[in-house]
């Protein structure tokens, strides 16, 4: 049961990458709950924030297929940081021309390429966002709460300071709240000396994590709805690592484009492991 996998980290938002292009249909058990749990388990696992399965692409036009799970085993829709790890592999693969290719994620093709500052991305029109988000109290440091869909589900929370936020506790307070089916990813966002900074609480994950590139999306969006920032913010995440975003307007929706970290830290072989084993 021995496979090939590169770690890969996103601004500290990192990653389990399988290359299954070969394989027919899936990874088949390294796909599964069990599996992902156990490879992103940090100490008995690799440790990861989710696993990313490369594949053949199933649309025209798309140079790969990425299927992406979090780290408690269910499937994403998207994820920012991984689709930049995902862009930095494909150029080492060799797929795509000229460090440019098109991506088949679960929430559309992702026009990427590899720039002199690293991976850049485009991502699907948002169309869906809200100034001010009905029945979801502000707490005492917070100004405001706002929602985007930027691939996933995303709150944003306006706050003085995001270093005094308990993002554990009020971060799963609003990951579970009412107010959309299946609740959403949580971040806070503030300013000082004019650089933002952003921590992001992600479901799947169910924590914090050092990075979310959706996450800085949707938090560009609502800056710029709050008329806080233009159509380029750059936001210092927990790692320390800028995520840089870039927005454009067609008619009422957002055209945006991240661009961030994709590194290898290494790559490995899991050996005299089976992912049958994580289920007992």
């Amino acid at each position: 049961m021995k496979r090939r996998f590169w770690k890969m980290s996103g601004s500290g938002n990192d990653f389990v990458v399988f290359d299954s292009r070969e394989l027919e249909e899936d990874a088949g058990p390294w796909e599964r709950p069990a599996a992902v749990q156990a490879l992103c388990a940090r100490g008995t696992g690799v440790g990861a924030d989710g696993v990313v399965v490369l594949a053949k692409p199933g649309r025209a036009g798309a140079a790969l297929a990425m299927r992406y799970y979090n780290s408690d085993g269910s499937r994403g829709a998207f994820c920012g940081n991984a689709t930049l790890c995902v862009t930095r592999l494909a150029t080492d693969l060799g797929i795509g021309t000229g460090g440019q290719l098109t991506i088949q994620t679960d929430s559309g093709l992702v026009p990427a390429r590899m720039g002199p500052a690293g991976p850049e991305i485009d991502l699907p029109a948002v169309s869906e966002s809200l100034t001010d988000v009905p029945n979801l109290r502000v707490a005492e440091g917070e100004r405001r709460i706002g929602f985007a869909l930027a691939g996933v589900a995303h709150l944003v929370v306006r706050c003085d300071d995001v270093e005094r936020v308990a993002v554990s506790e009020r971060g799963r307070e609003l990951r579970w709240s009412d107010f959309r089916p299946g609740g959403a990813n949580v971040n806070f966002v503030s300013v000082r000396d004019g650089r933002w900074s952003i921590r992001t609480f992600e479901r799947g994950v169910e924590g914090e994590t050092l990075a979310c590139g959706s996450g800085a999306i949707a938090s560009a969006i609502l800056l710029a709805r709050w008329n806080e920032s233009g159509d380029a913010t750059s936001l210092i995440t927990r790692s320390g690592r800028a995520l840089r975003v870039r927005l454009g307007r067609k008619g009422e929706s957002w055209k945006p484009k991240l661009a961030g970290e994709g590194r290898i830290v290494f790559t490995g072989e899991l050996a005299e492991w089976s992912p049958a084993a994580a289920a007992d």
